[in-house]
């Protein structure tokens, strides 16, 4: 069983540097070890989407999608995923610093799965992380990847 789990890759889309190796840290802490693919911009990440669901590259199991990003916005990669038949069944957990209640109720309205705002201290965040590990890849039955 542990072997299919870290089957499941993970496509993490954030822009800022610092976050994305606070992110793998976190992982490496938290006992993650499925494959990361990181989207630096929210173009990049639908490029990866788009390869993925043409089978020219392998398609996440579950997305980690900051919100706001630059060339195209997290909210806009979302709803664009969760409106492609081929993609919309990928598990996306916004994890972002907005706890702004717009953000919030908009991203749920676009059909994200989980929206996190990201703790401060790198010890809540390994424990987030550890929280998504637990639930999304060994709690939760994820649909089977077109």
């Amino acid at each position: 069983m542990g072997d299919e789990l870290n089957a499941i890759s993970i496509l993490l889309v954030e822009d800022n540097p610092d976050d994305v190796e606070i992110t793998r840290r976190a992982l490496e802490k938290g006992r993650v070890r499925n494959e990361l693919t990181v989207a630096r911009d929210g173009q990049e990440a639908l490029d990866i989407l788009s390869a993925a669901k043409n089978g020219d590259a392998h398609c996440p199991g579950l997305i980690l999608l900051d919100l706001n990003l630059p060339k195209v916005d997290g909210r806009e990669v979302l709803e664009k995923i969760k409106a492609d038949p081929k993609l919309k069944r990928i598990p996306v957990v916004v994890l972002t610093v907005s706890t702004h209640e717009e953000d919030v109720v908009r991203s749920y309205d676009l059909g994200v799965n989980t929206y996190i705002a990201k703790p401060v201290r790198f010890e809540d965040f390994i424990k987030v992380v550890t929280t998504i590990k637990e639930y999304w890849l060994i709690i939760a039955t994820l649909p089977p990847l077109e």
